[in-house]
């Protein structure tokens, strides 16, 4: 079973290009798959931008106020920005359970758990992509995204969860191709939560999604 201290886990108190950040990934995921360095969890912060799944429709970029970036992850189009966390997670798969599904749904939990530390109860969707929640007026909406890339069977890209960001700036796309809900935070929610305080959710919580791909 893979422990967690033998997997570097690496926290950005700077905001990180989204350029600098896909470079990191592209050179430790080659890293990774020749057994050069040891698998990473990498929690960051971006300035405000936009980023292009594999699966985007130009027609859900809604403004150009921020940079549009294209990337090799599955799914639409995501906002990213500040008091948002990011979790770009880097681990091999074939020294787990090589199956994309059970790896996915892994992800979606582990996000779900660390919710729930803070008394939300989230939620992944049939058919919906992302991590969903109930506001306290009963509107179903959305927290957090999952978007993964797996090249050589090491991963790359993840999930971001909105705990104190600009919702509005949400509103320059259709959030994953999804225009019938909004999407949501830890603040908005009434939850006074840091991402320091998130990281240490996510830290609490990561046995069990390390255990749930393993072999």
């Amino acid at each position: 079973m893979t422990n967690l201290f033998d997997i570097e886990w690496r926290i950005s108190d700077k905001q990180i290009a989204y350029p600098d950040a896909l470079s990191e990934m592209e050179e430790r995921n080659a890293a990774i798959y020749l057994g050069q360095l040891p698998e990473l969890i990498w929690l960051l912060e971006h300035p405000p931008l936009y980023t292009a799944g594999t699966s985007s429709d130009p027609a859900e970029l809604l403004s150009q106020d921020f940079p549009v970036y294209e990337t090799g992850r599955g799914g639409r189009h995501t906002y990213h920005g500040p008091g948002q966390r990011v979790g770009y997670i880097m681990l091999n798969l074939k020294k787990r359970q090589a199956d994309v599904r059970n790896y996915v749904h892994a992800l979606e939990d582990w996000v779900i758990e660390a919710l729930a530390e803070f008394g939300v109860s989230a939620r992944a969707v049939e058919g919906r992509v992302g991590i969903w929640c109930d506001t306290p007026q009963g509107q179903e909406a959305k927290i957090g995204a999952i978007g993964i890339r797996i090249r050589k069977w090491v991963t790359m890209h993840g999930f971001s969860v909105n705990i104190d960001p600009d919702l509005s700036h949400f509103g320059g796309i259709v959030p994953c191709g999804i225009s019938e809900y909004p999407v949501t935070s830890l603040r908005q929610l009434g939850i006074a939560a840091t991402l320091d305080d998130f990281d240490a959710a996510l830290k609490k919580t990561a046995p069990a999604f390390l255990s749930a791909i393993d072999k």
